[in-house]
């Protein structure tokens, strides 16, 4: 295959115009997935559960698979798969350690049940492909209106617990001693997160899930410290990866997670090294201002030590 026919296959513009009409809403439904990914993709980084993130998304896949064996909805079996895999986490999972070796249980364990039910499913094969590589075609009216609600769900729940949250994210320790509820803090914050990750499933696939709860939030860490700014950037660039994603998409003959995971990839890669730079920046300073000149004066009856320098 050569670089004319592989650019042909990845960018197709024609009638791009009544694409755009046509699925207006699958970029509405992106537009809310980059929102909420954004959001919640912040206290995912702090929390150190990018881990997680993943098993919810193979037991969301999952849900998925056996709701399209069965001919049940399949956002509906997504969102079910997610926010039992939330709750085994956010339960069984309390420490670190326990909660990575539950995950590792998970993972194996939804995906064979979900290879299993795509495997004993006899319809078409795009449906199967889409769980995992994502689809922007199918989200009609019905479909928007629920992913709609439950983003706002998943928004105002994380901005009523947003303060203790942050506080039981930064120390937890602290913040047991200081009587807030971390244990039942985090089983909420589990939930949100299987709502989120179950819809973002539906567009992006369950494979691929972490370019938009992972990436944007990683490089919004790495161009600030101020959590304002982590937030806001991590919205802005999971919108761009989302939003760009699908416009590009529109235009092509691939699957939309390619240009999503990409764009987020490129992001990542220039937050890191817009960091590396800021760092050597800084040792450079650091470098020079403790660079000076020393001098010493004595007198008789004892010793005066006199440094001139920054």
């Amino acid at each position: 295959m050569s670089w004319e026919t592989v650019i042909d296959e990845v960018f197709v513009f024609e009638r791009y115009g009544d694409l755009l009409v046509l699925l207006q809403n699958s970029i509405w439904a992106g537009a809310l997935i980059g929102l909420v990914g954004g959001l919640i993709g912040t206290f995912v980084m702090m929390r150190d559960m990018a881990f997680s993130v993943h098993g919810i998304a193979e037991l969301s896949f999952a849900g998925g698979a056996i709701a399209l064996l069965i001919g049940s909805d399949l956002v509906t079996g997504s969102l079910m798969g997610s926010i039992i895999a939330a709750v085994i986490i956010g339960i069984v999972g309390a420490q670190s350690r326990e909660s990575n070796s539950v995950v590792g249980v998970l993972m194996p364990f939804g995906l064979g049940v979900g290879i299993l039910a795509l495997a004993l499913y006899q319809g078409r094969s795009s449906n199967r492909f889409a769980l995992l590589t994502g689809q922007i075609v199918s989200v009609n009216d019905v479909q928007l209106v629920s992913m709609a609600v439950l983003s706002a769900v998943v928004m105002a729940g994380l901005l009523i617990i947003w303060r203790p949250l942050s506080f039981a994210s930064t120390d937890p320790f602290v913040a047991q001693a200081r009587g807030l509820p971390v244990r039942t803090l985090s089983i909420v914050f589990m939930l949100l997160l299987g709502v989120a990750v179950a819809l973002s499933v539906q567009i992006i696939g369950a494979l691929l899930v972490l370019a938009l709860l992972i990436s944007p939030a990683a490089a919004a860490m790495n161009f600030s410290a101020s959590p304002v700014k982590i937030v806001v950037l991590s919205v802005v660039f999971a919108e761009t990866a989302m939003v760009g994603g699908i416009l590009l998409a529109l235009g092509g003959a691939l699957p939309i997670s390619p240009y999503v995971t990409t764009i987020s990839f490129l992001i990542w890669v220039v937050s890191w090294v817009a960091r590396r730079r800021r760092r050597s920046r800084g040792r450079a300073v650091v470098s020079e201002s403790g660079s000076g000149d020393h001098s010493t004066t004595g007198s008789a009856p004892g010793r005066t030590v006199t440094v001139a320098g920054n």
